[in-house]
């Protein structure tokens, strides 16, 4: 049984695990995603792209080579319907600007210091921060295409997130890194469900597929593949096979389609059924 609590009108309430109510804290908390000194109008576009397919909305761009970068064409174009996110971004002169209210600072590089912060995979960190005490606020930090994140912005920040990458060949475009780490960061806050590509069938009563049973019999019968006489078990065996498959009603009705058709094959001569 789970141990319980009491709140201040001394109503009994479940008691909460630490991971429970950080994960709790995880669900509201502030993400934001840095891109310092971005030259590609392009890239800010892509970014605020891989941001919103994963419910996120806070840019900030500190020194970017455009000061129009948010409105420039290339910009919009690559957002593709993420439009709202780049009229909602800011532009600051300053890193300490762009992380204001933010108490948590996650830095992205893929070259190794030999002083700073911790490295680790996205997914490891994120796992430690669900399981301790969830910050009020995350920033990620993105460098410059050119020369990624300067050693004074990484020393900064509480911990450095390296993508693990195939040896040898560890170039992410960074709309690419901003998509992989929005997602595994998603996926600690509570991941979106996959979307079904259809609606989900209605799913037939044991009396329709009793009654498809009994046409399809009567057709079995009709072209010999059955004999009344000695029916063994083929129609208790159907009916197992059936119930298995776990028929729509669509999936009935061409089942009965095929017992029609069945039951055309005896012959003109041959009495109608009132299955038919």
């Amino acid at each position: 049984m789970a141990e319980q609590g009491r709140d201040f009108t001394g109503t009994a309430r479940p008691f909460k695990p630490k991971w429970a109510q950080a994960r709790q804290s995880a669900l509201t908390m502030k993400t934001r995603f840095v891109l310092i000194q971005t030259s590609h109008a392009g890239n800010v576009g892509a970014v605020a792209r891989a941001m919103k397919v994963m419910g996120f909305e806070d840019l900030v761009l500190v020194q970017p080579r455009w000061a129009d970068v948010l409105t420039r064409p290339e910009a919009i174009e690559r957002a593709s319907g993420a439009a709202d996110v780049l009229v909602r971004a800011r532009v600051v002169p300053t890193l300490a600007e762009a992380l204001e209210g933010i108490d948590h600072v996650c830095a992205t590089a893929m070259t190794p210091r030999d002083f700073g912060p911790p490295t680790l995979s996205p997914r490891t960190h994120f796992e430690q921060l669900r399981a301790e005490a969830a910050p009020k606020g995350v920033a990620f930090l993105f460098g410059s295409e050119r020369f990624g994140m300067s050693n004074q912005d990484v020393w900064r920040s509480h911990v450095c997130l390296s993508i693990p990458t195939a040896p040898g060949y560890g170039s992410l475009n960074i709309a690419a890194a901003v998509q992989l780490i929005a997602y595994e960061w998603r996926q600690q806050l509570g991941a979106f469900p996959v979307a079904p590509a259809a609606p989900v069938a209605e799913l037939a009563d044991a009396a329709q597929v009793e009654a498809m049973l009994a046409h399809w019999e009567q057709g079995l019968m009709d072209i010999g593949f059955l004999d009344p006489a000695a029916p063994k078990k083929l129609m208790p065996r159907l009916n197992q096979i059936f119930n298995r498959a776990k028929l729509s009603l669509q999936e009935i009705h061409i089942l009965r389609g095929i017992a029609n058709a069945m039951r055309k094959a005896k012959g003109p001569g041959a009495a109608p059924s009132p299955l038919d």
